[in-house]
């Protein structure tokens, strides 16, 4: 069981590496992705308390709200529920109050600046911005061509905010039984990855799903409607 389970993380570390498409990652970056990791295997098997009971550990109402659009947005609801239906957030929320205080200071100082910039070009938080004025500061942050200095810390947040929601979508049971078609009793024993490009990983032989797979966005993905 720890080979394969060792496996399922090695898969998974793989696809959201991947999926940032950078070399190298600041530090708290790496410790909160590598954190997402070793807390996805619970994450498979931990039923999901109901709304009405669930409080967020590290983030407060807003924080929480913005990281549950930010995930939406970076996997959207299509033929297939998306971040928010598998409740990625709550699965960020447990990330970010279990990693250092360093670490966690870092991710929210990337919440606040997410707001600021908002702010700055749309004169509204981030969550209360249109979803186009949303896509447009994720393609801002989200661009390798971005050098600027002044979105640096938006730059490093997407690629922290990015990792987590990878993770904690495709060891939900919404990512692993509906997007992947896992069929509930293999997926302990062997993860069978993402195909998707987007994400970095390789294409694996064709095998039957109960659902087609759907394109994840990169934001921007100017295809998408």
């Amino acid at each position: 069981m720890e080979r394969h389970g060792l496996g399922r993380r090695e898969a998974l570390r793989r696809l959201t590496l991947g999926g940032l498409g950078v070399a190298s990652l600041p530090a708290w970056v790496e410790a909160l992705t590598g954190l997402a990791e070793a807390r996805g295997h619970e994450h498979a098997t931990a039923p999901a308390a109901p709304a009405a009971d669930w409080k967020p550990k590290a983030l407060d109402a807003h924080q929480d709200e913005t990281v549950a659009t930010i995930s939406e947005l970076i996997i959207p609801t299509t033929d297939t529920p998306g971040a928010k239906a598998a409740l990625v957030n709550r699965f960020v929320d447990e990330v970010v109050a279990d990693a250092s205080e360093a670490d966690r200071r870092e991710f929210l100082r990337g919440l606040r600046w997410m707001d600021g910039r908002s702010s700055e070009l749309f004169g509204a938080d981030f969550v209360k911005a249109t979803p186009e004025q949303q896509t447009a500061l994720l393609t801002i942050i989200s661009s390798d061509k971005n050098k600027s200095l002044e979105d640096e810390i938006g730059r490093d947040f997407f690629r922290a905010i990015k990792s987590m929601t990878i993770t904690g979508y495709y060891t939900s049971e919404v990512g692993l039984k509906q997007e992947l078609g896992d069929d509930g009793q293999l997926f302990l024993l062997e993860f069978k990855g993402c195909t998707h490009t987007e994400h970095g990983a390789p294409a694996p032989a064709p095998v039957p799903k109960k659902a087609p797979p759907r394109p994840v966005m990169k934001p921007p993905t100017p295809q998408r409607s």
